[in-house]
């Protein structure tokens, strides 16, 4: 007998699942139609989830580990502590000197960077007391302002016996002051000059070379450059070794013979200068080079050393005689340096310092 069912009503159907012993029997589930949307899409969010990560996670590896990890990092400068310099204003004060320029000098002089130093020696006796130092610099300086006009010391820097570092020419120990050393060779570099005579067979003190190569490492550090290595520097006198506007390859840490016709700064100190590359190398950070090897450089045959008759108006005493000893002349008052292109003009005529004979 058929049974009809009134229009409008729904039968709500159910799940039944038939259950054996010993099974518990099952139960009805109802899921709403959102889960049951979610867990299809389940798959696919997996799925993107996954690329995700996976991009993710290669992009990160590329950047901790480049393809060329040496090109992507710039070379690390080697720098050098800064040594302790005595300022000038130690040996520029004092009474009795004629020492009135080097209390109030003219404004200074600089060029872009210091890419190489000069070595010299200031041809005075050997035998002082450190204590005495400013007063012997005061001389010095009063001997270059005062008979040969200059218009200041031309070292930028002194040191002595004991390893004392000396401001020598004003405009600031820091910054690349134009010297007046080294004729021709006066710009981007810095002078150094020990006090005392180191010729053949004369004892250099240690404590001297170490200054001198702790006070080079810090300089040359400033722009970067390796003590061991050599500068391009350009001519800018031709009373150098090297005609006005000649480009010359020196080293980095030269005597003042490499850039002039002279026996400064000594036989004996100049025998010490590989020795003071390769401190100031190791002090930069840098490997040094083995004992016997010298800096690269394309330095021409030197000129015959020049030896002037000494004239009056070629030579001057120091104003007195230094700790016991005798001055010895300075020779050779310097004729004017004609600039080139690219070189600082100074107000007047170039006036630099030859050194010592």
């Amino acid at each position: 007998m058929r049974v009809r069912r009134s229009r409008g009503i729904r039968r709500r159907r159910t799940v039944r699942i038939r259950t054996r012993a010993p099974r518990s029997p099952w139960r009805p589930v109802r899921l709403p139609a959102r889960v049951l949307l979610l867990l299809a899409c389940v798959p696919g969010l997996t799925a993107v989830v996954v690329l995700v990560l996976c991009a993710y996670g290669v992009d990160r590896r590329t950047e901790a580990h480049p393809a060329h990890p040496f090109a992507a990092r710039p070379a690390a400068a080697h720098h050098a502590a800064r040594p302790h310099i005595v300022p000038r204003s130690v040996w520029a004060t004092g009474t009795g000197e004629a020492n009135t320029t080097a209390r109030t000098p003219p404004p200074a002089r600089y060029d872009d960077k210091v890419v190489a130093v000069f070595i010299h020696h200031t041809d005075s006796p050997n035998g002082y007391a450190c204590a005495d130092a400013p007063r012997i610099i005061r001389y010095l300086a009063a001997g270059q302002t005062g008979v040969r006009d200059w218009d200041d010391i031309g070292y930028n820097f002194l040191v002595d016996r004991c390893g004392t570092i000396y401001e020598g020419r004003a405009g600031g120990v820091d910054r690349p002051v134009t010297g007046a050393h080294t004729q021709g060779f006066n710009h981007r570099t810095t002078g150094i000059a020990a006090l005392g005579t180191f010729t053949a067979g004369v004892p250099v003190p240690q404590a001297m070379t170490d200054a001198i190569a702790a006070l080079a490492a810090w300089k040359l550090g400033l722009a970067d450059v390796d003590p061991q290595g050599s500068a391009t520097l350009t001519s800018s006198n031709g009373h150098s070794r090297y005609a006005a506007g000649t480009t010359a390859r020196l080293p980095a840490v030269a005597g003042h013979d490499e850039g002039y016709m002279t026996s400064c700064p000594g036989a004996a100190l100049t025998a010490r200068i590989p020795e003071i590359r390769r401190t100031a190398a190791r002090l930069q950070g840098r490997a040094p080079t083995p004992a016997g090897a010298s800096p690269a450089s394309e330095i021409r045959p030197h000129r015959p050393l020049q030896h002037l008759p000494l004239t009056a108006d070629r030579a001057f005493p120091l104003p007195e005689v230094l700790h016991g000893h005798a001055a010895r002349p300075q020779l050779e008052a310097e004729p004017p340096e004609e600039p080139v292109l690219g070189e600082v003009r100074r107000d007047g005529p170039q006036v630099v310092h030859l050194g010592a004979r």
